[in-house]
């Protein structure tokens, strides 16, 4: 099969095409034949040697069909999608045309959306569905407001929380190009996303903060929610880097909850995928419930240009590379 590789795993890497074995069956595993797969911010730090754990195959998810599954979990020929589970970090992942991962990371998705669309939701929707109704616990009537949300996460977490009847804010470093797109799918406020915003945004008002930009925003995103309201981090859109001289003495507000979230905990026993909805999520795509089409859909052979348009903040959404010509 063809794999997309990191030509140096581990550091500062370029991609390479190569030929190489498609995964042997393994029991409690699922063998995929890949049709599509999005690409992530994560795989973008895999491949600048910046992540702790790098497999030669990189990727962290993808939708296809299932290949081989001697433990009988799903039946071959199922669709499917499939995130997390140690792909591109401690096993090969999706970057190629078949990959073998853990059974519990494996959901049915069964749709007739084509596999491009189809391979925009599962990391992105799944994440948003457990930050949102797991770490946030948002009902209707509250107010959310979401810190990088143009992002594929962002755009997911903002459909899902408006269709749950959420008041939503969203920040965005360009609301001249960017305001309309928020807008559009829902958002009541677009407000510059910076390191003051708090100071901005005046009052502590909001039931509920995702924080997407990471920790260079964590102590002012906790500024904003107020006393009994909720604090999830679950991306790092700005960075890995610590917070400097972080005391939480001095530096955590009293009453407000923070949390974090990590994809890498699905299949877990606390974070099963079978918690995530996500064939129904597929159809409310299909019916136009939620906006989730790709921002941009790109061949196996221009995966160095997907990533060049993802580091360079052009993305607008989510970037999903088709694999095959069906």
């Amino acid at each position: 099969m063809k794999a997309i590789t990191l030509s140096n795993p581990g550091q500062p890497s370029e991609f390479i095409i190569k030929d190489v074995p498609i995964p042997s069956p393994l029991p409690g595993h699922v063998v995929i034949k890949i049709k599509a797969f999005g690409i992530n911010h994560a795989e973008m730090h895999m491949r600048k040697g910046e992540w702790a754990e790098t497999a030669e195959i990189s990727g962290i998810e993808c939708v296809g069909i299932v290949h081989s599954c001697p433990s009988g979990e799903f039946t071959i020929g199922t669709k499917v999608a499939a995130l997390m589970g140690g792909m591109g970090r401690t096993i090969p992942g999706s970057y190629a045309e078949y990959t073998r991962v853990p059974a519990t990371n494996v959901a049915s998705i069964e749709s007739d959306l084509a596999w491009e669309n189809l391979a925009a939701i599962p990391e992105s929707y799944a994440t948003a569905w457990t930050t949102l109704f797991g770490n946030l616990e948002l009902q209707s009537g509250q107010t959310l407001l979401v810190r990088g949300g143009t992002s594929s996460l962002g755009q997911a977490a903002i459909n899902l929380a408006v269709n749950a009847g959420a008041t939503v804010t969203a920040t965005t470093r360009n609301p001249l190009d960017r305001s309309q797109l928020l807008l559009g799918l829902g958002v009541r406020t677009v407000a510059l996303e910076g390191p003051e915003l708090s100071e901005r945004l005046g009052e502590k008002s909001f039931d509920a903060v995702l924080n997407l930009v990471g920790n260079s925003v964590l102590l002012d995103s906790m500024a904003i929610a107020r006393p009994g309201g909720r604090v999830c981090m679950a991306g790092f859109l700005g960075g890995l880097a610590p917070i400097a001289d972080f005391n939480p003495l001095l530096h955590c507000p009293s009453g407000v909850h923070f949390s974090f979230f990590g994809s890498f905990h699905y299949g877990t026993p606390g974070f099963p995928l079978s918690d995530v909805p996500l064939e129904r999520i597929a159809q409310d795509v299909a019916t136009g419930r939620y906006k989730a089409t790709p921002s941009g859909v790109f061949r196996f052979e221009e995966i160095a240009e997907a990533h060049k348009v993802m580091e360079e903040s052009r993305a607008g959404g989510k970037l999903v590379v088709k694999v095959g010509e069906d």
